[in-house]
């Protein structure tokens, strides 16, 4: 059986959303509209600084032909530069989202919001090289730049199998070796693997075994690559982290992985990316619901995204309890004891959009423990360290100027990220006003609420794509249980 769908995993409901076009268009003030400057330079003048690690008072930063040149006072700015005003402002480095699903524009939706790179964990590897080569050709200034896992390690209908992609798996631990190799010549930039056998859904599929889990794990360290694991519940990441993770992509909500958990961590040096938002919509409640409403964003949502931020994941009967304090106190646990934490969404998923979801996540941190500094550190020059990517993450001269710059001071109040005044990848401005005229489009053309479809309408095709009132169109197969069925998913002319 193939069943095609418009994807949203949280049931079909979610809150109803009736806003007026007019509430849709962009504070003023909140977007650049500036032309490209002549020389390639930009001048911020008078900006507090996030460097990365610390918050640096008001500077002047000279970016030109898409690199950081210079910070300091009374800078003279060189002929046809564009003087950008920071009075009141701070200037960050691009966020980094270190834990991904990159489809479809999810990469021009993301810098939308200040997200300049995604680090994708699973994701089709052919999709990402194709990315990939437009990005290293100087051609993606106006999205986010990509990273990825590519194809996961995972067992035959195991976790990852049930999104229509056709994947390889793998079966034995002596097949880890060619199989993390296959992996590397795709394209993977690391090795993500699967450790998770459904308990904590309240459902039942296959997973890797434990030797696999450690063959894998020591195949891709043997290639110099990191060796990120999946984990749905705290017994498997207890077992993940033994099997020498270099880190945990989620943490978990079912329950609490032990006293010595956080100290097992720190030992084994790995990093925690907690994906908080999502494991909030995991207990049932749309881990994004205040974003929707947040007069900062509100303008650049679009209709499914707002749609998807509201959505909690559905419970299936018999699932066991799950409860957000828990993965708010392993956070906490895990930061006294020094464990390097990463921010990342998991979009798209429940809770979840492109770009919009992380600055929830930073709030999330801040929450379980972590300083506003911290936190923006965790989105910026740590996950640049750890996915060594040297070339970002911070501001200082010769790096690239992927910059977002927010009203107010972040380091006092971490949602001031959300008060977006532009964004530049490679020091070029992002087109903001554009974006929000096309939410405007969008939502006059699905006027009705995703959660009650009262006409029945989720898509009209009649732009000849693929688009959705809200969720995804993709094509479900069954291989979860067992059978064999393919399939894909296109708009056919007369059909």
């Amino acid at each position: 059986m193939l069943l095609l769908t418009s994807f949203t995993p949280a049931a079909f409901v979610s809150r109803s959303l009736t806003i007026a076009a007019a509430l849709l268009l962009p504070p003023a003030g909140s977007a650049l509209a500036q032309p490209t400057p002549t020389s390639g330079a930009t001048l911020f003048r008078n900006t507090r600084v996030f460097d990365g690690e610390r918050m640096r008072p008001a500077q002047d930063v000279l970016v030109a032909n898409g690199i950081i040149v210079r910070l300091g006072h009374s800078i003279t700015a060189p002929v046809g530069a564009v003087i950008v005003d920071g009075t009141g402002r701070t200037l960050l480095p691009g966020l980094i989202d270190s834990h991904t699903h990159s489809f479809d524009d999810a990469l021009q939706q993301a810098v939308i919001f200040g997200v300049t790179t995604h680090l994708d964990m699973f994701s089709d590897h052919a999709f990402v090289r194709a990315r990939r080569a437009e990005q290293e050709a100087g051609r993606a200034t106006n999205r986010a730049d990509l990273f990825s896992s590519g194809t996961l390690v995972t067992a035959p209908r195991g976790h990852g199998t049930q999104f229509g992609l056709i994947i390889p798996t793998i079966t034995s631990a002596d097949s880890a070796q060619v199989f993390v190799d296959a992996r590397i010549a795709e394209g993977s930039d690391w090795i993500k693997i699967a450790y998770d056998d459904g308990r904590a859904y309240g459902m039942g599929m296959p997973t890797v075994d434990r030797a696999t889990l450690q063959a894998v794990i020591a195949a891709a360290k043997r290639r110099n690559k990191l060796a990120v694991v999946h984990v749905g519940d705290a017994g498997s990441a207890r077992t993940a982290i033994d099997a020498g993770a270099d880190g945990l992509v989620h943490l978990f909500a079912d329950s609490s992985a032990g006293a010595g958990f956080a100290k097992r961590v720190a030992e084994q040096k790995a990093f925690v990316i907690p994906t908080l938002v999502v494991l909030k919509s995991i207990t049932g409640v749309g881990g994004g619901a205040p974003l929707v409403d947040d007069a900062r964003l509100r303008a650049y949502l679009l209709p499914a995204s707002r749609s998807s931020l509201a959505q909690g994941f559905p419970r299936r009967p018999g699932a066991p309890a799950t409860s957000y304090a828990v993965a708010q106190s392993t956070v906490r646990a895990l930061h006294a004891e020094g464990v390097t934490i990463l921010a990342g969404s998991d979009a798209q998923n429940p809770g979840t959009a492109y770009g919009a979801a992380m600055h929830r996540e930073l709030e999330l941190l801040v929450e379980a423990g972590l300083t506003p500094v911290q936190a923006l550190s965790s989105a910026t020059q740590i996950p640049a360290r750890v996915f060594s990517l040297a070339d970002r993450g911070r501001i200082a001269p010769n790096m690239r100027a992927d910059l977002l710059l927010v009203t107010g001071d972040p380091s006092s109040d971490i949602t001031a990220t959300r008060d977006i005044v532009g964004v530049w990848k490679s020091g070029v401005p992002i087109d903001r006003a554009s974006f929000a005229q096309r939410v405007v489009t969008l939502s006059a053309r699905a006027p009705t609420p995703a959660g009650s479809l009262e006409n029945g309408l989720v898509s009209t095709f009649d732009a000849g794509s693929l688009t959705a009132s809200f969720g995804m169109w993709f094509p479900s197969p069954d291989n979860m249980a067992g059978g064999t069925s393919t399939g894909r998913v296109q708009v056919v002319t007369g059909g």
